[in-house]
């Protein structure tokens, strides 16, 4: 009697998001490893990389936003604009409500950060998928109009003086174990900000969304080739009008994250963000073409700009433009990057085992 063969189980080829995640993700490691080598001190303790996703939690969720609208063959440049309003807007009514119970203040503070963020992405969702207005144009208006309405509410800057939502500002995770011992003898635990936690939940919950509900295989198949997903009976519009309430929302609950980390309204809150989102976005292995990406990949577009801005500032490189400089630096590697890994997987590149081509996901 022979004994059944077990069958070989074949190696799945990456597809290029998973390739483009995977070497987001190695750069991360090897820039914060050389940092901890080379500069020493705060990488050497685990606070830092708290401090990073503490100080980043609300690029975090904006770029998560751009992520699902970039896949889907969008573009949104109104979330650094929302999350000004946002934040403005939510500083005024904590000091005037009269609320002072941290968790009626929360739920409040939240409710309206979300409806602000709602409004915007239902207005410029519905003149892109409905009226067809280039995504550009519509979301380049959206950001005059909140940056606009952030300084009619107030031209001064907004210190938020709110007891209850000071209280929520306190809190924080407390980790012992990942801490460390300070000069003195005292042992200083980790700590991770809400915000922070806020942000991961955030990218837990889009990852899922995108690989698992119909919805994120129809924003796949809708940024792949729109006429394709039309025939396999995909809601074109509805599709590409939820991916930018999405974003709208998400803007809406960065802006509350950011006001939870630094407490003041002001209308140059958040400038330039929706600029590192989308850089974000593009390290972490999201195609401005659309159809392929991963808020996991997005993940670490962020915390990678975020290791290179800390790395400058311990540098004692202080000057802006050396941020600036190694930005462009890193999204030009990877705009190049992407454009090799589109080559190799065409017909005019080499056939290459582990590498295969993204298909659009059918419901």
């Amino acid at each position: 009697m022979t004994r059944p063969v077990n069958p070989v189980r074949r190696r799945e080829p990456l597809t290029d998001a998973q390739l483009l995640m995977t070497i987001s993700i190695c750069i991360f490691v090897v820039m914060y490893a050389l940092a901890m080598l080379l500069l020493g001190g705060g990488f050497l303790k685990t606070q830092q990389l708290f401090d990073i996703l503490n100080d980043n939690a609300y690029l975090i969720i904006i770029a998560c936003g751009l992520t699902i609208v970039m896949i889907g063959g969008g573009i949104n440049i109104s979330v650094g604009g929302v999350i000004s309003l946002t934040v403005m807007a939510c500083a005024l009514f904590l000091n005037g409500c009269g609320i002072q119970s941290p968790a009626l203040t929360f739920i409040a503070t939240l409710l309206l950060a979300l409806g602000i963020g709602l409004a915007f992405g239902l207005l410029q969702g519905f003149l892109i998928s409905y009226l067809d207005i280039q995504p550009f144009i519509v979301t380049l208006a959206g950001m005059f109009l909140a940056r606009g309405l952030t300084t009619m509410l107030s031209v001064n800057p907004v210190k938020v003086s709110n007891s209850g939502f000071q209280a929520i500002i306190k809190t924080k995770i407390e980790i012992p174990w990942l801490g460390y011992v300070a000069k003195n003898g005292n042992l200083i635990p980790a700590r991770l900000e809400t915000g922070a936690v806020i942000a991961l939940c955030v990218v837990a919950l889009v990852y899922l969304m995108l690989r698992y509900a119909r919805a994120g295989r129809h924003i796949y198949a809708l940024g792949g080739n729109s006429q394709s997903a039309l025939m396999l009976g995909i809601n074109v519009r509805r599709t590409k009008m939820l991916s930018y309430v999405l974003s709208g929302l998400l803007s809406g609950l960065a802006g509350f994250v950011f006001l939870m980390h630094k407490p003041a309204g002001n209308a140059s809150v958040a400038m330039r963000s929706e600029m590192d989102a989308i850089a974000a976005s593009i390290i972490g292995g999201t195609l401005l073409t659309g159809g392929v990406g991963n808020v996991i990949g997005t993940f670490f577009g962020v915390m990678i700009l975020a290791t290179i801005q800390k790395i400058i500032g311990l540098s004692g490189l202080n000057d802006s433009w050396w941020q600036d400089m190694a930005n462009g630096a890193m999204l030009g590697f990877f705009i190049l990057l992407q454009s090799v890994v589109l080559f190799v997987r065409g017909k005019g590149g080499p056939k290459l085992p582990w590498l295969k081509k993204e298909k659009p996901r059918q419901s």
